[in-house]
């Protein structure tokens, strides 16, 4: 008997794993009894009692005469989290909190679910390795080319235009190569705002975002923020015609956290309001190869005829992170933060400027965000599955339309901060939603990196996770309060 029941559960579990691998997807029909006992040569009656099994835990669904079909698992989706009013500007205070939490997800013995980073094993490891020795050997005096003023790498600009042709025509002379996508946001904010004023942000936003405001001694304003459609444009046309906004920074290309994708119409309303109130937009794009739609959507940029919009961006979340190689196609403000960055930093390496330039001239870039957009889309949708059978049923968890993070909410009276804690402990990095808001909003909200390879290890984490999000819902209220 006990080998009996081995052997059913044995099966259940395999095509359990195939739909959680979408082998078999939502609507799919699993093969018939009949053919499953031949195959795995079994008898009939086991695999019913594993086909049973699986009807028990929500996976599959009997149909009269048809057989077993793969359930319809509805996504669930997250509400706004905002009403339509817009709060006081608040000065930023995450950075101690923050540098916390990164600390205690260094440990390299953890899930890194945390960081928003992809594993090296989906980044084109070997053909960067070829592409660096390839420039090394053409060109050896760029590893020594040290310049103040001439930051700019000819071919490697030439290649960010070409890139843009399909939504655009961008003038040479705009661009100017940083750091990272970081450090051009950092430059942006520096040229067109000052210790006081006040950035308006979506909600919620990139903790790094608010890392750089809080650095700069200036005041953020949350804009509500539809997990489908981003930014509400109606917010922030009131907040430009009540004055209480001196620069707009936001990620209209698949958020993060959320990801969501700011519609086209939105994009070129926002474009608009910005020329009629003056007012600068620091875009960050650096998602925006990543994204699942058909096509690559449109920044915010495309939009944009007075020079108001600076399109920030960089290739280190397809290409090489180490290579700390960005861009600001800047517009009216391109003199300003030439000027902010040779105070900053002086030049970018052009080594890695033509190293990339030399990765994007040919097919191996599209083929590369190809092959991540593919792997991520189903990463994403296999950790959402775990997060729907493991969660307690009060969760809800993000559709995001592109990138590799998903936005988890907890029960109520879980503290995403005190979750940590115990995650940590018990093996598993993830980043708490306090931080991506300025005013400490999003308290049971989790972020959760989706770039790790699915299998026993990332749903091993997901489960605990869940187990532990149960304890916390669990918990008496005053120990909830302790924690």
């Amino acid at each position: 008997m006990s080998h009996q029941l081995t052997l059913y559960e044995n099966l259940a579990n395999e095509l359990g794993g195939l739909i959680a691998s979408r082998v078999f997807a939502p609507g799919d029909r699993l093969p018939s009894i009949r053919h499953l006992a031949q195959q795995k040569r079994l008898s009939v009656s086991t695999v019913m009692q594993a086909l049973r099994l699986m009807e028990d835990r929500g996976l599959v669904d009997a149909k009269p005469q048809a057989g077993y079909y793969v359930r319809h698992r509805p996504r669930m989706s997250v509400v706004m989290t905002d009403a339509e009013h817009l709060q006081e500007p608040a000065y930023v205070g995450i950075n101690n909190l923050l540098m916390r939490v990164l600390r205690a997800n260094e440990d390299p013995g953890l899930v890194q679910m945390g960081s928003a980073w992809p594993l090296q094993e989906l980044l084109p490891m070997k053909r960067m390795q070829k592409t660096v020795a390839a420039v090394a050997r053409r060109d050896p005096g760029l590893l020594s080319t040290v310049s103040c003023y001439d930051t700019n790498h000819p071919e490697f600009i030439r290649q960010i235009a070409r890139r843009a042709l399909d939504w655009g025509h961008l003038d040479q002379s705009e661009i100017v190569v940083t750091g990272s996508c970081t450090e051009a946001l950092s430059l942006c904010l520096r040229a067109v705002a000052k210790a006081g004023d006040t950035i308006a942000i979506e909600s919620a936003t990139y903790f790094v975002l608010l890392q750089l405001i809080e650095s700069l001694g200036m005041k953020a304003l949350e804009i509500p923020t539809h997990p489908k459609t981003g930014p509400s444009i109606d917010a922030l046309e009131l907040a430009m015609n009540a004055g209480l906004v001196q620069a707009v920074l936001l990620i209209p290309n698949a958020n993060n956290p959320l990801g969501c994708i700011m519609p086209e119409a939105n994009k070129k309303r926002l474009a608009n309001l910005l020329s009629q109130h003056d007012i600068p937009l620091i875009e960050d794009d650096v998602y925006g190869d990543l994204c699942f739609t058909p096509e690559r959507p449109w920044p915010v940029k495309a939009y944009d005829t007075s020079g108001h919009v600076m399109l920030c961006a960089s290739f280190s979340k397809a290409i090489s992170p180490g290579s700390r190689v960005g861009y600001v196609v800047a517009g009216r403000y391109a003199q300003d933060i030439v000027v902010q960055k040779m105070l900053s930093s002086g030049a970018t390496s052009q080594f890695f400027q033509a190293v990339l330039a030399d990765f994007l001239t040919g097919s191996a870039y599209e083929n590369q965000v190809r092959k991540m957009r593919r792997a991520l889309s189903q990463r994403i949708a296999r950790m959402s599955d775990a997060i729907c059978e493991t969660f307690p049923h009060q969760c809800t968890v993000s559709e995001p339309q592109g990138g590799f993070v998903l936005w988890v909410s907890l029960p109520e009276q879980v503290d995403a901060l005190a979750l940590h804690g115990d995650a940590v402990a018990a093996g598993v990095a993830s980043m708490p939603g306090q931080l991506f808001s300025a005013t400490g909003k999003f308290r049971n909200y989790l972020r959760l990196n989706c770039g790790n390879p699915w299998g026993p290890r990332t749903q091993a984490a997901i489960a605990t996770l869940g187990q532990l999000v149960h304890r916390h819902a669990d918990r008496p209220a005053g120990l909830r309060s302790a924690a």
